[in-house]
């Protein structure tokens, strides 16, 4: 039996459990008792306090029924501090890109470069080239038509006027599998699913490349045909005009794709008098080709005749060949701005492919993504704990955890190529497209604003967030946020809301 003062011990041990266990928010209700039982209350646990938040915003119905891997670590030691189901192998979507980017700034270089050159292996008698020119692709994702009006120029200051055999595009840098292992064919005309060409253009400097810009403007009156415009203006492209000028009080409704196995692009709908233009980016059949056809007319601008008849065509520069002109690209650190903030698909793959001409001598799929998985494993991602399929997250079979991504995120500092690497994510709320990139809407408050550093991705099912922020005490974290397998979408206001938690969190 126990006497009285015994039983007095217990009872107080119990009421100092209780008081000690109390939640904060329920501690502010009562302060006397809070105060009284100061002496014995722990100093509030910053992570189990965001630990609790981010349950909360992990128990939205929008992710009931999807998988979702979270993962919070410590950037300067890499120490975990929030985890839920971040072991779980996950579609990454555009968050692949951190993958790719990485390991090819690691096998790169900051500073490499891309070439592309005019060569021939005739001579030069008079103003005359005696034979075949070629123009020899080496990877180069930011060529623009400029760059090839800058090539004729500089053959019409050699006092090049004539050139006697054929033109010839060279993209055999790469091999000729256009489209990587699982793209879905109803995004081959798609910008996001552009042919893969070591010869390959862009229509402006964001860098789509293999694309040309379709522009639609409204007729001057009810009934007439709607204007439509190339960008790149190419012969390699035909415009199926089927389009019709409405009202103004009309639909605006344009539908623009291209045509499996062809350079047909059909322009359907209707476009109201007096509206804007409606101007879609439409990835082309063969862009070595169009790369071709725009530098013909660039010759033919500069006075300089091709007489050979064979047109159009794909060939392989002689060994003996000698180059008449040569671009190199900016460097890798530059490109990686559009590449990452704008999430450009064509610039991942062509990295994978790049990866594997330097290291194994073949551009393809299978050896960049070879060379790849050997990259990553020397930065601290364990071999056989991704799948791997592309390099920009377009297949539905890339597999990879939320805490494989903040592992490289954490290991990625200690990089020389750092600084590359993390001036090239989207940085929240920040206005300007190639600063913000595709946050440059997002989490625009005053602790996420240029604070969230991020790669975003999405294709059907999936959601992604990974990157760096700091927390208002001034810890550095990384995190990554996986979302597989919702319907309830958008659900990118989960992610932002977690982001912001982190950013506010006491840590």
């Amino acid at each position: 039996m126990l006497n009285k003062r015994t039983g007095k011990q217990l009872l107080l041990v119990a009421i100092l459990l209780a008081v000690a266990y109390l939640p904060i928010a329920y501690e502010q209700t009562i302060p006397a008792l809070a105060a009284s039982a100061a002496f014995i209350t722990p100093p509030a646990n910053a992570s189990v306090t965001l630990s609790k938040k981010l349950d909360v915003l992990l128990a939205d119905p929008k992710l009931k029924g999807g998988i979702t891997g979270v993962s919070v670590r410590k950037a300067d030691t890499g120490k975990s501090i929030y985890s839920h189901m971040g072991d779980i192998r996950l579609r990454p979507a555009s968050n692949m890109k951190l993958l790719t980017g990485a390991a090819a700034l690691d096998v790169l270089g900051s500073d490499y470069r891309f070439q592309t050159e005019v060569v021939t292996a005739s001579k030069q008698k008079g103003s005359a080239l005696q034979g075949d020119v070629y123009l020899v692709g080496k990877g180069d994702p930011a060529l623009l038509q400029s760059d090839l009006v800058k090539f004729a120029e500089e053959l019409k200051q050699q006092g090049i006027k004539t050139i006697k055999g054929n033109l010839f595009a060279d993209d055999s840098w790469y091999d000729d599998d256009r489209y990587s292992q699982d793209l879905n064919w109803s995004d081959e005309f798609n910008y996001v699913g552009a042919q893969v060409s070591a010869l390959t253009l862009s229509p402006n400097e964001d860098y789509d490349t293999g694309t040309v810009i379709v522009e639609v403007k409204p007729g001057a009156k009810k009934g007439e045909l709607p204007a439509v415009t190339l960008t790149p203006k190419t012969e390699t492209s035909v415009i199926v005009n089927e389009a019709k000028t409405v009202g103004k009080d009309g639909e605006k409704k344009i539908s623009i794709h291209r045509e499996h196995g062809t350079n047909r692009i059909i322009v359907e709908g209707t476009i109201p008098v007096g509206a804007s233009s409606s101007r879609s980016w439409t990835a082309v059949w063969q862009p070595s080709e169009l790369v071709l056809d725009v530098f013909r007319s660039a010759l033919q601008k500069e006075g300089i005749q091709v007489l050979g008849k064979s047109g159009l065509q794909r060939g392989v520069a002689p060994e003996n060949a000698k180059a008449l002109v040569t671009k190199k690209s900016m460097p890798l650190n530059e490109i990686y701005i559009p590449f990452m903030k704008l999430s450009n698909n064509g610039h991942a793959e062509m990295l994978v492919k790049e990866m594997g001409r330097v290291e194994k001598g073949e551009g393809s799929w299978n050896a960049g993504l070879s060379v790849m998985s050997e990259t990553l494993e020397r930065l601290g991602i364990t071999k056989g704990t991704v799948l791997l399929r592309d390099g920009s997250g377009m297949s539905h079979k890339n597999l990879v955890s939320s805490e494989t991504l903040t592992t490289l995120l954490v290991r990625a500092q200690d990089e020389p190529w750092y600084p590359a690497f993390r001036e090239s994510l989207p940085l929240a709320g920040e206005g300007d497209r190639m600063v913000g990139g595709t946050l440059r809407n997002r989490m625009t408050g005053d602790s996420t604003k240029g604070n969230v550093a991020a790669k975003t991705g999405s294709i059907t099912g999936v959601s992604t967030l990974s990157g760096y922020v700091t927390t208002k005490k001034g810890t550095p974290l990384v995190f990554s946020i996986i979302i597989n397998n919702y319907i309830m979408g958008p659900v990118t206001q989960i992610e932002d809301a977690i982001a912001t938690a982190l950013a506010e969190s006491d840590l």
